[in-house]
């Protein structure tokens, strides 16, 4: 099996990518899915942060209001890796989980998990190869805007927090350029998937 990594950053395309490489077959994981779910999924993450963060994160539903912990961690850099190491230790198992599950099902799959800031964190190591989805950040800007997930400075102050695409190519094996048509981006995803699958296919015959 090929653990493969999928990485972006801010409306990049990665999500985007990430749907092919699953309607052609691969496993596909979510892991800033799993992030989120968590604090609703697991008592002993919750908790801890609540633990951690004080009872002005709880709602009045008595769950964790991930508005109000984004607005206490962003911006400080201790609270949020305080934050991370709450979060990340737990979505790291079940991520192993992921690929365990898969490689017992299917040792020749290419098994995809996508995550947004696995550069930032380091955890880019624990996967075969990296993918990166990357376009300039002017169209970043202007995708999160069109898509109607906030203003202009809101994509700043985001983009703000995220290592540039640019600086993340260096990590990756593959770069996937997503600023072209979005059919542009789909045939790199598929010759790209032809390879993989046959690097997966090669290692589980080794």
């Amino acid at each position: 099996m090929l653990r493969v990594g999928l990485t972006g950053g801010l409306a990049s395309g990665k999500s985007f990518a990430a749907a092919e490489f699953e309607r052609l077959g691969c496993p596909l994981l979510h892991a800033d899915r799993v992030s989120r779910d968590l604090l609703a999924e697991d008592a002993g993450a919750r908790d801890e942060t609540i633990a951690a963060f004080g009872a002005g994160i709880v709602g009045a539903d008595g769950t964790v209001d991930r508005s109000a912990l984004a607005r206490l961690v962003f911006g400080d850099p201790a609270k949020l890796e305080r934050l991370n190491g709450i979060i990340h230790p737990r979505v790291f198992r079940r991520i192993d989980a992921f690929f365990d599950a898969v490689e017992r099902r299917a040792p020749s799959a290419v098994a995809v998990v996508e995550a947004a800031i696995m550069i930032e964190t380091g955890s880019y190591r624990r996967y075969d190869r990296v993918i990166l989805v990357a376009c300039p950040r002017e169209l970043q800007l202007r995708r999160f805007v069109e898509r109607g997930s906030g203003t202009r400075a809101d994509a700043e102050v985001r983009l703000g927090r995220q290592m540039p695409l640019e600086e993340k190519r260096r990590f990756a094996d593959h770069v996937i350029d997503s600023g072209g048509s979005k059919d542009e981006t789909l045939a790199q995803v598929r010759r790209l998937c032809g390879e993989l699958q046959a690097a997966a296919s090669q290692k589980a015959g080794d």
